[in-house]
């Protein structure tokens, strides 16, 4: 059986630990591949790879960090099929979304090859005589990212191509569930050019995971999960003195007003609810029907709910592949059934639905629950598969109110032909990340990614101007040079004459 390896120094290094994950294919769900599991020791060697590496990357031209970017994006464009393709087997999205992934990945990638402009300092001249003030960026040195299983391509390159071309070095702990992508990456990243040292990655659980926390060589970390290891991850971090991005859970709602376009919005609704089989931090999970829309609205979403081809993630036809793990696929069918009992209509159920000869695949079907109550676990945990829930409002304001009172803030959309009402909502909402008449707001890569509330944890959002910011220490530099008919000596406080 195949075992995936840590990337240190530029090279595959075996782990010592003795210890293993399994990777599963969620499609047939046999184990296909195994994970070797960190040590202590190994992450430190990680690190240490990176400190030695940064020594000549952090002082490394411009030209030469975006040199090697440039031949990077052009790698992963070459191999984006082949990475989709990991991505797929381990994830068990379809291949269609799996390039998705790939794309918006890049994205970042590309936005790290234009640094030179994102990193131009500013300088104000004759502030006081022949005085002048100067502000630049610097790198941090060895950072580090914890991403998701979710993304395993797209998130870890949210990351490590802007920390790298700010000029630091990496340390990467992708998901245990599905490691092989992120290792191609780093693959990629050396045939570009990248020297030894300045991406690494290790593989591993808990152990790998605080070790990076508690690092004395760290100085920064990057995390997207959920929300209560965002916590912890904060907490731990900071704790040992380092900067913290911790990108947290959600639960989305998209707000559908009386005069919106119904099929427009039903079409939304399910794309955005189930694509990726609903595993997605940006996922709608709730939709709001304001006024007499819901029973219209909820008709056309479950029309087209059942008619979704659900299948293995290879097989071209499919529009949703299963679920990442058995256990997890058990876990978001226990929500349908907890629904009903706490009042909702079950006007889909997906749970027990099986794939003609992948019978042992982490398959569930599609579920649709309407009128569910605010207070059913259905509506206050972010369940994460494909379960739409929908609840009712009277007016705009009754709306408003309840998506605000939700402790998540990372996305929300609102669906309407009103301008006014449009820009009210974006105003007036209290969420990260707002769309509208568009389901998954996720900001292209020049643009930062963030929620609020329970959503993030940490000052700055990810990728944009908040990456480069995150990744770089700011410094000023005031500097004069005396005439040379000036003598003298003056003992007064310095003033702006």
């Amino acid at each position: 059986m195949k075992t995936i390896t840590h990337w240190i120094g530029g090279k595959p290094v075996e782990s010592a630990s003795g210890r293993h994950g399994a990777v599963y294919n969620p499609a047939t769900g046999a184990q296909e591949k195994q994970v070797g599991f960190a040590t202590v020791d190994e992450v430190d060697a990680a690190v240490a790879s990176a400190k030695v590496a940064f020594e000549s990357w952090g002082a490394s031209s411009l030209a030469k960090r975006t040199a090697i970017l440039f031949k990077y994006r052009e790698l992963l464009d070459a191999h984006r099929d082949e990475i989709a393709e990991l991505i797929t087997a381990e994830h068990g999205k379809v291949h269609s979304d799996a390039l998705g992934e790939v794309a918006r990945g890049m994205e970042i990638v590309e936005l790290a090859c234009g640094i030179s402009v994102q990193l131009k300092g500013e300088l104000s001249t004759q502030v006081s005589t022949r005085v002048d003030v100067a502000s630049i960026r610097q790198p941090l040195g060895v950072v580090a990212g914890i991403t998701p299983f979710n993304f395993p391509a797209m998130v870890p390159m949210w990351m490590f191509p802007l920390a790298i071309a700010c000029g630091n070095t990496f340390v990467l702990k992708p998901s245990e569930k599905d490691p092989s992508a992120s290792f191609r990456l780093a693959e990629l990243a050396a045939e570009a050019g990248l020297p030894d040292g300045v991406l690494n990655i290790v593989q591993g659980d808990k152990v790998a995971v605080d070790r990076i926390l508690e690092h004395p060589d760290i100085e920064a970390v990057s995390f997207v999960g959920s929300t209560p290891i965002a916590k912890y991850i904060q907490l731990k971090a900071v704790e040992h003195g380092k900067r913290v991005q911790a990108l947290g859970g959600a639960k989305n709602h998209m707000l559908v007003l009386p005069d919106a376009d119904l099929d427009f919005a039903a079409d939304n609704a399910i794309n955005a609810a189930y694509g990726s089989a609903g595993e997605r931090c940006m996922a709608v999970s709730v939709v709001v029907a304001v006024g007499d829309t819901g029973d219209e609205l909820v008709a056309k979403i479950a029309e087209r709910a059942k008619n979704l081809r659900i299948g293995p993630g290879n097989d071209p036809s499919s529009e949703m592949g299963p679920l990442i793990t058995r256990e997890h696929r058990d876990k978001v069918a226990s929500y349908v059934a907890s629904a009903a009992e706490q009042g909702a209509q079950v006007v889909v159920d997906g749970t027990g639905y099986t794939v003609d000869g992948h019978e042992d695949g982490f398959f569930l079907g599609v579920s649709l629950l309407d009128k569910v109550p605010l207070t059913a676990d259905a509506y206050q945990d972010e369940i994460f598969g494909p379960v739409l829930v929908v609840v009712r409002a009277e007016s705009y304001d009754e709306a408003i109110k309840l998506i605000n009172d939700s402790r998540w803030g990372n996305g929300t959309a609102i669906f309407t032909r009103d301008g006014g009402a449009a820009r009210r909502f974006q105003l007036e909402v209290k969420a990260g990340m707002v769309g509208v008449n568009v389901p998954i707001p996720v900001p292209v890569g020049y643009h930062s990614f963030g929620g609020w509330k329970d959503s993030l944890f940490g000052d700055l959002h990810v990728y944009g101007n908040d990456g480069v910011a995150f990744y770089t220490q700011g410094k000023v530099i005031t500097t004069r040079w005396p005439d040379p008919a000036d003598a003298g000596i003056n003992l007064g406080f310095p003033s702006h004459s």
